[in-house]
């Protein structure tokens, strides 16, 4: 049991009430025989997370319990709003005079006032991880101040505290939130963005919005000047050499940050398959300045015209980055797979590599195929054609699991050299993006399947089975809009999903089918418990192979590391500390992937709508991808996708067959799937949507 859980478990059986804090934390380092430091530690990051709550003073509880839960905060324009709660099917409602002020995406305590069959009502009696900063836009009234959030589920402007920037209406800003002792909000601009007109301006306030940033602070700066930019002699003390090997990278045209790298041998009853992941770790050590930054972040996020890096650029694109022709330290999980792709042998061990080439998809693709050669392509056409060929094994086991193929739409944006769009198309994918996948997949398997096997504290990347209830709703949904679909077994399998796929295939309603499945799955995230992977059909799954740009493959990286020099072994104090930090990182790490989802959509909307704002009166082929009661939602072949609003319709007496998904006229019906000719009729930058009618 973690220090956390005994913390908890030692609240929940007493009401503790201690006048003064060093008394209790003295109390439960002697009842669990904890120094006091880790009891500290572990108290106050419960507090943080809204485990514990001090219901009044000097008295804690834990959460849940005596009637009180937690939550994220949902607001709503009208004020009223709904807390999300773990368990719970319904959203706990919270009127608009009990909301404490908390913020939409604040994270809350709530006490409950009832709770039945019908639902839930409660009251916000604290908030416990409030929104920093937020992003708006500068209005003026008589005189006075005022930021107009962006987000439209916040339902008041906040008055602005003097500041020393000079703000002029319509401007773009991000503040930093003021509370008062009544809990008022108000905001002190830190940042202007730019106007509300500029397409840059609005991207910057969507970073911002998602609490990104470029820049790293200056203990950040400082800690990464004192890190080496080659490797020393006695880093490579214990490693495998692997300089001698052909080994290279295979990534977009413009990746930077090269933490992957494969060679491949063939033998008479097998293929050795190596993979070479960037030692990320032997320079971001943990709780070291860089690592808490790292730990922040969670994630590199990826826009169209830029990247926010986990990891400073000396470090992402420099000394961690597998260059050609220098040598680099590595993790590398080296296996040997039989001809029928089973790994049957395999190490996983420190290393260094020197990469004999940086290459791209697109040459590695023209190579197999044998035509567009250049000097190293052609050099290492042998090599290719044999990853190839097991890469063939591979995708055969991966369709007979019954693994998820999930093929939906990707935009690939066109910019020019001040970065403005001028472009933009569907995504293609090729064989040689699918080599990479399938071997980092083999590897992050291998290596889950190891130390789960061995007991070590670990971050997996799970993926669990739908609910019973998301099944059921969308063989609905498939039923109305008229889809056969196998009846639905006892138990939920990827195969029963991929039966679906594989029979809309050639039908015009396959990119929505395949949005439908996407959405009747639970979210994949990072755990410190092996629950396996629904989608990829895989009993053991980590993330190993991307530690530049993901902290969960850090954190793994780290334990690797320690294990490997550990002679394979942890003490149990250890061993307890690693199931706290990986219980952490997990949760962190999922809520940073979220939130970078969220950003990158978002930005990617904003440059569909931009792209689309000089073709307001032009006609499109599109395909209905959804029907509301209000309207129809469309999509282009290029991706774009918007809303033909009910009352831009022809004119007709519509009712909305929620079943079906149709809305049907007298003279008229649009159903999903159908094919037809639209006019786009209005582009908004700031809301990023975009509106269609059907052309007269």
């Amino acid at each position: 049991m973690t220090v956390k859980k005994k913390i908890l478990e030692l609240l929940d059986k007493n009401s503790l009430i201690y006048n003064d804090l060093n008394k209790l934390f003295s109390f439960l380092s002697s009842s669990l025989d904890i120094n006091i430091e880790q009891v500290k530690k572990n108290f106050y990051s419960l507090l943080g997370n809204g485990d514990i709550f001090e219901i009044r003073k000097n008295k804690f509880i834990t959460i849940p319990s005596h009637g009180y839960v937690k939550g994220e905060f949902f607001g709503t324009a009208k004020g009223f709003g709904f807390v999300k709660v773990d368990g719970f099917k319904e959203d706990v409602f919270i009127s608009a005079n009990k909301t404490l002020n908390a913020l939409d995406g604040e994270f809350v305590i709530v006490k409950l006032l009832s709770h039945n069959e019908d639902g839930a009502d409660g009251e916000v009696v604290s908030i416990y991880k409030e929104l920093e900063n937020i992003v708006g836009t500068i209005e003026i009234v008589c005189g006075n101040y005022f930021l107009k959030p962006d987000n439209n589920k916040i339902s008041y402007d906040f008055p602005i505290v003097k500041t020393g920037l000079k703000l002029q209406k319509n401007m773009k800003v991000l503040a930093k939130i003021v509370r008062s002792e009544k809990n008022k909000v108000k905001c002190n601009v830190n940042e202007i963005l730019g106007f509300q007109d500029d397409v840059k301006a609005l991207e910057l306030s969507i970073i911002r919005d998602h609490n990104l940033f470029e820049n790293f602070p200056q203990s950040v700066v400082d800690a990464e000047k004192k890190i080496p930019k080659t490797i020393l002699e006695k880093q490579k003390k214990g490693r495998l050499d692997l300089t001698k090997e052909t080994i290279f990278t295979i990534d977009g045209a413009d990746a930077k940050d090269l933490d992957d790298a494969v060679n491949i041998k063939k033998f008479d009853n097998y293929y050795e398959l190596g993979v070479h992941i960037a030692d990320v770790g032997e320079y971001v050590k943990q709780d070291s300045i860089i690592d808490e930054e790292a730990y922040k972040r969670g994630t590199s996020v990826y826009f169209p015209t830029s990247v926010l890096p986990m990891l400073p650029k000396s470090l992402s694109n420099g000394i961690c980055s597998l260059n050609e022709g220098v040598e680099r330290l590595t993790l590398s999980c080296i296996m040997k797979v039989d001809f029928t792709g089973k790994v049957f042998d395999y190490k996983i061990c420190e290393s260094y590599i020197k990469s004999v080439a940086r290459l791209t998809y697109d040459e590695v693709y023209d190579a197999i195929l044998g035509k567009n050669l250049n000097t190293k392509t052609k050099k290492l056409r042998k090599d290719f054609l044999l990853m190839r060929e097991l890469c063939d094994i591979l995708e055969k086991n991966t369709i007979n699991r019954g693994a998820l193929d999930l093929d939906l739409p990707e935009v690939q944006f066109v910019f020019d050299d001040n970065g403005m769009a001028v472009d933009l198309t569907r995504k293609d994918r090729n064989c040689a993006h699918k080599l990479i996948e399938d071997f980092m997949v083999l590897a992050n398997e291998t290596v889950a399947r190891h130390f789960h096997k061995r007991g070590v504290p670990f971050v997996y990347r799970i993926h669990e089975a739908p609910t019973n209830e998301k099944v059921n709703a969308l063989c609905d949904f498939l039923k109305g809009i008229g889809v056969k679909f196998p009846a639905i077994p006892n138990e939920i399998t990827p195969e029963y999903f991929q039966k679906i796929l594989n029979d809309v295939e050639n039908l015009n309603t396959k990119d929505v089918v395949n949005k439908m499945v996407l959405r009747s799955m639970q979210k994949a995230v990072y755990s410190n418990e092996d629950k396996g992977h629904f989608g990829l059909a895989l009993v053991d799954y980590c993330h190993f192979t991307s530690p530049i740009r993901r902290y969960p493959d850090l954190t793994i990286h780290r334990i690797i590391k320690e294990w490997i020099k550990n002679g394979g072994k942890f003490s149990a104090v250890r061993q307890e500390e690693l199931k706290d930090f990986t219980y952490d990182a997990a949760l962190q790490s999922s809520s940073c992937e979220r939130n970078a989802d969220y950003a990158e959509r978002d930005v990617d909307d904003l440059w569909k709508a931009y792209l689309m704002k000089d073709k307001v009166g032009q006609v499109f082929d599109a395909t209905i991808s959804s029907v509301t009661n209000f309207g129809v939602f469309i999509a282009l072949e290029n991706t774009v996708e918007g809303l033909i609003k009910i009352e831009d319709l022809p004119e007709d007496s519509y009712l909305f067959l929620e079943k079906q998904l149709k809305l049907k006229g007298a003279s008229h019906v649009y159903s999903i799937g159908d094919k037809l000719k639209v006019v786009l009729s209005n582009i908004n930058l700031t809301t990023r949507n975009i509106d269609f009618k059907i052309p007269v």
